[in-house]
């Protein structure tokens, strides 16, 4: 089954021979090598690059093992393309794999690092370089570091929605239910029934994501990483930071825990592309906080699966799904604070914090967004409105609630839209 990741191939189309590495980047598994070796040598190919063009190269194959080495790697590439007239494409896979050697002319100096070939490799005039790495060795911060500045990272995500239902077809609430319980991991599409969806999406925490983590971070305390594992999956969307987490597992036996543990761990799962962070920022006042913040889960397959697929609470998962399609927009996001004056029972007007779940942005563009599972009364309406009012500005303010089909605006101006509509159709935001 072929699944079109047609965003991702005009990000690497509209890169072509820009002088940049292309990175491309994400969580391991969901599908950067596809993306290169498939979809976007397919197409070269059939806009008249011919293959002996494609230099493919497979670190985690034995049969380009000596590619490991820089310089091998290096020296190879250069004698095929330097002498050529046409263009020619370099695909690494696996960058991860590559090794460390000693400089030759200076045995005692720094190492001669991938990096450095690909920096090398770049300055062929006809050659277009491109890599995957998976996150176990090459990370985003490792990209910003090493490369400084002479690369395109395209960030490749689990499917969207959009992209999952492209694939299956049917029922599009039947096909959302199994997207919201088994995510959008590619190779689930692939898995015969239930129990082997469920055992692949278990086998990637314990054989892939933990193991890389505590290999590259030498982590001393996998039992934190993994209670910490669990408690950000079982709260998603849930206000929190390091001190109240570390209390947290403190609590549960797990002794000796501190935020600062907590806070590198945290670091590490971001890092690693399993979780990523939202701040809280202060609409009016135009600011940040600087805790507590909201962490969402890269997949909600892998969400489920870490935590033995209970606690199927739709508020949560719906939340985790509209965040992860904005990012995958990408959109800056963060969760919106405006504040209200009440009466407490006192008799007192107090200054009161009210929440906007996401705020997301491109450029100066700004969009409000309210993730409603149901609004059955006036009540809890007003209620789930009741921040848009307080904001003060016009740009566009949305409800995505799951009780609903048909798109509409009340007479405030706001959209009130269907999960699935708001899924599929991009042009909303």
């Amino acid at each position: 089954m072929e699944i079109k990741r047609d965003g991702y191939l005009r990000q690497l189309i509209s890169y072509r021979f820009d002088g940049l590495v292309k990175v491309i980047t994400g969580i391991r598994r969901c599908g950067k090598s596809y993306l290169l070796k498939n979809l976007y040598r397919e197409y070269l190919l059939a806009n008249g690059v011919k293959s002996d063009q494609i230099i493919m190269i497979e670190l985690d194959l034995a049969k380009d093992i000596r590619f490991r080495n820089p310089l091998e790697l290096s020296s190879y590439v250069r004698e095929i393309v330097e002498n050529r007239k046409e263009e020619c494409y370099l695909f690494v896979d696996e960058i991860q794999m590559s090794d460390k050697v000693a400089n030759p002319y200076n045995p005692d100096g720094e190492k001669i690092t991938f990096y450095d070939a690909l920096n090398d490799l770049r300055s062929l005039s006809n050659l277009d370089v491109y890599v995957t790495g998976s996150n176990s060795k090459m990370l985003s911060s490792d990209i910003l570091t090493e490369f400084r500045g002479r690369s395109d990272e395209i960030r490749v995500h689990p499917l969207s929605f959009a992209e999952y239902y492209s694939a299956v077809g049917g029922d599009k609430n039947e096909a959302f239910d199994e997207y919201a319980f088994y995510g959008g991991m590619p190779l689930i599409l692939s898995r015969p029934n239930a129990a082997a969806k469920m055992k692949y999406l278990k086998s990637l925490f314990t054989e892939v994501y933990i193991k890389d983590i505590v290999e590259r971070k030498k982590i001393e305390r996998q039992d934190v990483l993994e209670q910490l594992l669990d408690l950000l999956c079982s709260s998603v969307g849930s206000l929190t930071n390091p001190q109240k987490i570390a209390d947290t597992l403190n609590s549960k036996q797990v002794r000796g825990v501190s935020s600062n543990t907590v806070r590198a761990y945290i670091g590490h799962l971001e890092d690693a592309f399993l979780f990523s962070e939202s701040k809280r920022y202060d609409v009016k006042g135009k600011s940040y906080f600087d805790s507590p913040n909201k962490y969402y889960c890269e997949d909600l397959g892998l969400r489920n699966a870490r935590i033995g697929f209970r606690q199927q609470e739709m508020t949560h998962i719906m939340e985790n799904t509209i965040y992860n399609e904005l990012v995958i927009r990408e959109l800056s996001v963060d969760v919106g604070v405006v504040y209200a004056r009440e009466v407490n029972r006192n008799g007192n007007s107090v200054r009161v914090p009210r929440e906007i779940d996401f705020i997301a942005a491109s450029g100066s563009k700004k969009t409000y967004i309210q993730s409603a599972y149901a609004m059955p009364t006036e009540e809890k309406m007003e209620a789930e409105l009741r921040p848009f009012g307080l904001i003060g500005d016009s740009f566009p303010k949305i409800v995505v609630r799951k009780d609903m089909g048909k798109r509409w605006y009340n007479d405030k101006g706001i959209l009130n839209i269907g999960l699935i509509d708001f899924l599929l159709d991009k042009g909303v935001v």
